[in-house]
């Protein structure tokens, strides 16, 4: 690129970096964050595809508007950590894809994805001295007459304030002007707000990657140097992960497991009875995240014995052991989420037991996915890619997903005072879920005879939290799909008959 290039990219740079950072400051700055996010990230993705238009990124501009809408559709569904975090993970994988820095493979994905996330906050800095240099050429010329202004402006302040002292007519005109709040808008928070976007959107619109993202550290499987007789020499790898020993491990690895699976069976699925003093509860929480570790350890038995290319991967009597031993822990891994469920049946549903239930889903997926490998002969980089795919798949899905109010409904609809059985429903918690748990308590409230003083006191507070979310509403930038969803039942009286209390 030359400089003229350079120069008229950096100049379109800084114009749409300004007009994004006024975008921002309008949207978000001490404002309520809703579709405001979505509107500004859908900004930040235009800005992108329009200083890249003959990037080797495949498709047509309806594909790239398509891919970038992906990205921040989970912000339109409902601002949250997660889906703050999955919509910049997808634009920086759109920005490095459509300005040629992303390279295909799983392992250089993460690479360059993690290098990018690391840079945007120092890539405005790295890039100032070529700012400097701008100014100093003659298509520079328009920021040094940018400059030139500063002493004109700055006397020309001083003549109007003199000017002001000694003509009523100017002094009047100038007491017109809000001083005060001029500078309430040019607070140091607001400076501060304008210096991070800046930043960040620089480094979008500007990708860059740190030096050691760049380069591809590969590893190779050592291999036995022959000895004097011409013979391989035996390795401690090969003592430990030799045939003869995974074989071994195999066998007995199974046999460990048949009788976990066989246990599992026969207290959770057969009905038998338990020792005496413990509870369904006691036996299912002990296991389930303790199975889970189990299973993980497992798998990277696996991809440490059956390494690609090597003797045992060959051997079929190693393959199908352990085929055997990948179906025993996909059944251990259902029996986690069978305990787990047993537990939630007893205690309720929180935030981290969801977690837990798509955490074990996860390995079990993984495993079925190193079988995989194993059968069709892939390398780990396919084994990597394809986990990898569906975490981005699960994670992505999750941002759709009110969690909020699905663990509202499952305790109110579980608890004693509604079907008669398990825990009594936790008010405090059901509060802590915030406006999303409404509607459940909502029908908590239906389904009762009569309220005690928990339940009036979570009635009220019901009421106030609605009430606040009123008021966000009435600001357009909080608007969402999920509160737009809430405020069409919150539009829908409690009882015909019953007005919000006074």
């Amino acid at each position: 690129m030359n400089l003229s290039l350079s120069q008229a990219a950096l100049s379109t740079r800084i114009g749409i970096v300004l007009l994004l950072t006024l975008a921002a400051d309008f949207l978000l700055f001490r404002q309520p964050l809703g579709i405001s996010l979505f509107i500004f990230a859908s900004l930040v993705a235009a800005a992108v595809i329009a200083l890249h238009p003959r990037s080797p990124y495949p498709g047509s501009l309806l594909v790239k508007l398509a891919i970038a809408g992906a990205a921040v559709m989970p912000l339109a569904e409902n601002v949250s950590p997660l889906s703050a975090a999955v919509s910049t993970i997808g634009l920086s994988v759109f920005a490095l894809s459509i300005s040629a820095r992303l390279r295909s493979g799983s392992t250089n994905v993460l690479r360059l994805v993690a290098g990018f996330l690391v840079t945007i906050p120092f890539s405005l800095l790295h890039d100032i001295p070529r700012l400097r240099k701008l100014t100093r050429t003659d298509k520079g010329v328009r920021f040094a007459s940018l400059a030139a202004w500063t002493l004109t402006v700055a006397l020309g302040g001083v003549f109007i304030t003199l000017f002001g002292i000694a003509n009523p007519v100017i002094g009047y005109w100038i007491s017109l002007i809000d001083l005060r709040a001029i500078l309430e808008l040019l607070d140091i928070w607001r400076l501060a707000f304008w210096l991070i976007v800046i930043g960040l959107v620089w480094g979008f619109l500007r990708p860059r990657l740190p030096r050691w993202s760049r380069r591809y550290v590969s590893s190779t499987v050592g291999t036995a140097t022959p000895d004097q007789d011409g013979r391989p020499a035996t390795t401690l790898q090969q003592a430990i992960f030799g045939t003869a020993a995974i074989l071994r491990a195999l066998v007995v690895f199974n046999l460990l497991f048949a009788v976990q699976t066989v246990l599992d069976g026969a207290y959770l699925w057969g009905g038998v009875e338990l020792p005496a003093g413990m509870t369904y509860a006691t036996y299912a929480h002990r296991g389930a995240y303790a199975l889970i570790v189990t299973a993980l350890l497992a798998a990277v038995f696996v991809l440490a014995a059956l390494r690609p290319g090597s003797p045992t991967s060959a051997d079929r009597r190693v393959r199908s052991l352990v085929y055997l031993w990948s179906a025993q822990n996909v059944v251990l891994v259902i029996s986690s989420i069978l305990r787990l469920d047993l537990y939630v049946g007893i205690y309720s549903l929180t935030y981290w037991r969801v977690a837990a239930f798509i955490w074990m889903g996860l390995v079990a997926m993984g495993i079925v996915l190193i079988v995989a490998r194993i059968m069709l002969d892939k390398s780990n980089e396919w084994l990597l890619g394809a986990n990898m795919l569906t975490l981005s798949a699960v994670l992505y899905t999750c941002c759709f997903v009110n969690f909020a109010a699905i663990i509202a409904h499952y305790n109110v609809t579980h608890s004693r005072e509604m079907s008669g059985e398990g825990s009594e429903l936790d008010w405090s918690y059901l509060q802590s879920l915030g406006p999303a748990a409404i509607p459940a308590i909502d029908l908590a409230y239906k389904r009762s005879n009569s309220m005690g003083a928990d339940m009036t006191a979570s009635f009220w507070a019901r009421w106030r939290e609605a009430d606040r979310f009123r008021i966000d509403q009435q600001n357009w930038r909080a608007w969402s799909f999920r509160n737009h969803r809430l405020a069409r039942h919150l539009g829908q009286p409690l009882l015909p008959t019953m007005n919000a209390p006074r």
